[in-house]
């Protein structure tokens, strides 16, 4: 993965975070720490069974979208 995914991952995390504080933000904090929480084991899919698959489908889409 290059540094310029992992920009993006940034980006939209803290994107997607500072939107739902704007409608939940009592629970900001929470929802951003469950939404890392799936992105992180998304991407280190600890006793999946298919682990390789889930992240090589991630970085396609990546590529398909990101070229860079």
């Amino acid at each position: 993965m290059s540094i310029a995914h992992q920009v993006v991952d940034i980006l939209v995390s803290g994107l997607s975070s500072f939107l739902l504080s704007a409608f939940a933000p009592q629970l900001a904090v929470t929802i951003g720490v469950i939404l890392a929480s799936m992105y992180y084991f998304s991407r280190n899919p600890w006793g999946s069974q298919n682990g390789e698959e889930i992240n090589d489908q991630v970085d396609d889409l990546y590529e398909r979208y990101l070229p860079f």
